[in-house]
């Protein structure tokens, strides 16, 4: 029966992967190191090089990404409110007629 998996921290995985990164051990000798099975290391080097490039991202265009969805919910919520009143205003009218 297999191991039960050890749960790593964000800073354990990055710190494999850059060692990984920088080649100056093989990825067994690695293994050993941190007693981790290799494919694991082969993974989270994989996911350090794919998600490198959202560390230098832009930070202005997450700021706008982030105000278009906040303005995107209160507009939401206006067509919410106006709906509501439209509906209201609606059965009022139909009963003074």
């Amino acid at each position: 029966m297999a191991g039960k998996r050890k749960p790593r921290s964000a800073e354990f995985k990055s710190k494999v992967a850059l060692a990984a990164l920088r080649e100056r051990r093989t990825i067994g000798e690695l293994a050993k190191q941190f007693d981790v099975h290799p494919t694991q290391i082969h993974q989270w080097k994989k996911q350090l090089q794919s998600g490198a490039s959202d560390v230098f991202a832009d930070g202005r265009q997450r700021r706008r990404d982030v105000e278009q969805q906040a303005e995107a919910s209160e507009l939401y919520e206006q067509i919410g409110r106006l709906k509501m009143e439209l509906e209201w205003l609606k059965k009022k009218a139909a009963s003074l007629d």
